[in-house]
């Protein structure tokens, strides 16, 4: 191994980095234009997040300046049941669900004197479909009404003191999180929301309060929220579990790809030159090439197949690429180290990005383990001897013409 050698290794991974920068960033824009085209079709087809409000009521109070008293329900029971359906389209992963909404909210007139109550209750979006909708206020029946805006608006003579009861049921879908919120409540009583779900990560969003109580129940979580007398109510909300989306994955792998490729090349140099077996520079341009080719299936595959298992295909057809090569070139001399190498800097360290928070953790152990074994192989080793070029072969003798 000599200077030149060197240089043109690192001219061989500079230009196998460019190229893999290039790939990125094709598989970024493939993502983003599909992604964006798509999640606008997903959207009208299943809905936005869902975020669904507290019904309100009110009576005329002439003497006020909007001439009338709004309140609360002054109880509710409600059931929320979410499933979990995602929805692929392109590279990405939408996370779209069902919801079935149960309410029912008791309404008190708080006047002393018999009057017309109104209730209003708003959908959580206007333009979503809902499936088997029914609205009821006292002993009327269902309501027949069509929403105005997305509320419904009701009337029932209340007497004083007494108390009506707000019925509603429906479902429908959306996309991301389902929320309920308090707006503009400033006390919540005898308020019970029980949430069912049929998956088991489950996550709050931001600004929403975690439940009362919790237990596990039919592949899910029962979740219960029970405000018998609070102030400032936080709202209440669900966020769908993460799923593991093909395009930001790969495109992640992609761009970290000339990290590994790095280690890879330094440990097959390093441990060449200890034991004397130092490839020539056109043999780290195929085996450039060979690990390239992991990146490159694996970013076309995740379109027809699943991640894991495009993940998987291509990690195999690039080890046999280049473990068929460095033992062809080598004579079987480096095949361990270069499979060994290529499946934990480009293998390894790859598939580390499936896992959030641990792709970091993952290369710094391995880049630390890396460092021991080379510190420890190379501990004996004359440098300058090692990169020293190679004496000229002395010339040859020449053969005496035999005798006639």
């Amino acid at each position: 191994m000599n200077t030149k050698r060197i240089l043109a290794i690192i001219f061989i991974f500079c230009c196998t980095s460019v190229g893999w920068f290039i790939l990125g960033g094709a598989l970024n824009m493939r993502t983003e234009s599909r992604g964006s085209q798509l999640s606008g079709a997903v959207a009208d087809g299943w809905g936005p997040p869902l975020q669904q409000a507290h019904p309100t009521a009110w009576i005329h109070a002439p003497g006020t300046a909007q001439g009338r008293m709004e309140f609360l329900p002054d109880a509710s029971k409600i059931q929320v049941d979410l499933a979990f359906e995602p929805k692929k389209r392109g590279l990405l992963w939408h996370r779209t669900y069902a919801v079935n909404f149960q309410a029912e909210y008791r309404i008190t007139n708080p006047s002393p004197v018999a009057q017309t109550v109104y209730t209003s209750f708003v959908l959580p979006d206007p333009k979503t479909t809902y499936y088997n909708f029914t609205l009821s206020l006292g002993e009327d029946g269902p309501s027949k009404k069509t929403p105005v805006q997305g509320a419904l608006t009701e009337a029932i003579e209340v007497p004083a003191g007494e108390s009506t009861t707000l019925r509603v049921s429906y479902e429908t879908r959306g996309i991301d999180q389902w929320t309920y919120t308090f707006a503009g409540a400033e006390r919540i009583r005898n308020f019970l929301l029980v949430m069912q779900t049929d998956f088991d990560s489950i996550d709050f969003p931001l600004g929403t309060g975690s439940p009362t109580s919790r237990e596990s129940s039919d592949g899910g979580w029962r979740l219960a929220w029970d405000y018998p007398d609070v102030l400032s109510a936080p709202g209440i909300g669900m966020s769908m579990p993460s799923v593991l989306n093909a395009g930001p994955v790969a495109s992640r792998i992609v761009f970290f790809a000339p990290v590994s490729l790095l280690f890879f090349f330094a440990v097959l140099v390093i441990l060449g030159v200890v034991r004397g077996e130092s490839l020539h520079p056109m043999n780290y341009f195929f085996l450039a090439a060979g690990v390239f080719a992991f990146q490159l299936l694996f970013a076309y595959l995740v379109d027809v197949l699943a991640v894991q298992a495009s993940f998987f295909l291509a990690a195999v057809v690039s080890l046999i690429l280049v473990g068929t090569y460095v033992h062809a070139v080598s004579g079987g001399k480096l095949t361990r180290l270069a499979v060994l190498a290529q499946s934990a800097y480009m293998v390894l360290f790859s598939y580390s990005f499936f896992f959030e928070g641990l792709t970091g953790l993952t290369i710094t152990i391995g880049a630390v383990a890396t460092l021991a074994v080379l510190m420890r192989a190379t501990a004996s080793i004359n440098w300058g001897h090692a990169f020293a070029p190679k004496p000229p072969n002395p010339p040859g003798i020449p053969v005496a013409p035999a005798a006639a």
